[in-house]
């Protein structure tokens, strides 16, 4: 039971930044960015700011609900399957995060001339 109530403290504390930063990409009205140390695009360079800080405020809330739900989902199999589950989660939403970061940066690109 220990181990039970430890891992959810671990998890909600590893969890909970992560759609908080969600929360307030979300709600940003300055462009937003995903890499750390690198600049967010200015604003006029995205076609509409609003909704490339929703998209990218919600991959951060999925991100982080992601995590949960899969060790909610695991832990019936046992600590271990919990653990492999949020590994999973953890190295491939960082892949579909980055695939998807670049795919907003083309599809609000001013640029390009569209969204």
């Amino acid at each position: 039971m220990a181990e039970i109530i430890f891992s959810a403290v671990v998890l909600l504390f590893c969890a909970s930044p992560l759609i908080i930063l969600g929360i307030v990409q979300y709600r940003s009205k300055e462009p937003v960015g995903f890499w750390a140390g690198k600049e967010p695009p200015r604003k006029e360079e995205i076609t509409d700011v609003g909704a490339y800080n929703r998209k990218h405020g919600l991959m951060w809330i999925l991100y982080g609900l992601g995590l949960i739900v899969c060790y909610v989902c695991g832990m019936p199999f046992g600590g271990l399957v919990a653990a492999y589950l949020c590994m999973a989660e953890v190295f491939g939403g960082l892949l579909g995060m980055a695939a998807y970061h670049n795919r907003l940066n083309r599809m609000y690109d001013s640029k390009r001339g569209h969204k």
